[in-house]
């Protein structure tokens, strides 16, 4: 069973990944035929699946990292995360159901640092073959309505 303290230091690990520039590495969070979209909290209330960002397979995921290194062009930026504590909605044998509540801090290359992003991670998190967790799902579900057209790397 995947317990809270787990599943804290995974949330503290992808965050770390994502905050380093690590992007790289990103994808290994995920499975393989993994879901993971951003949206905003009216998208979700009314059940659209559309969102701001939208992948659904790891593949999609590291497609997205090239894309960010070697293809796009958007202004030098980083993140930094603050995440709670996961509340675990279901726990069984074959994984965990959970929401997380985050805060992304956006920090430019001039040094401008503003809140960019606040919201919750709905996950379903798995074991890996080797034991690790790994995200079949994350929904980040922004509270703003209003999405920053620079919303260039992962949540």
């Amino acid at each position: 069973m995947i317990d809270l303290l787990a599943l804290c230091a995974f949330n503290a690990a992808y965050a770390q990944v994502i905050d380093s520039d690590a992007l790289e590495r990103w994808p290994a969070f995920f499975t393989e035929n993994c879901r993971y979209r951003i949206t905003h909290v009216e998208n979700e209330n009314e059940g659209l699946a559309a969102g701001i960002v939208y992948a659904d397979s790891r593949a999609m995921l590291e497609d997205r990292i090239a894309a960010l290194r070697e293809a796009n062009i958007y202004e030098r930026q980083r993140y930094r995360h603050l995440i709670g504590i996961p509340v675990l909605d279901s726990a069984d044998d074959s994984g965990a159901g959970a929401h997380t509540p985050f805060m992304v801090a956006r920090i430019m290359a001039t040094g401008e640092t503003t809140l960019f992003a606040t919201g919750i991670y709905r996950d379903r998190v798995v074991r890996g073959e080797a034991g690790n967790l790994l995200l079949a799902e994350r929904v980040a579900v922004c509270d703003s309505t209003v999405t920053d057209t620079l919303l260039a790397l992962p949540l």
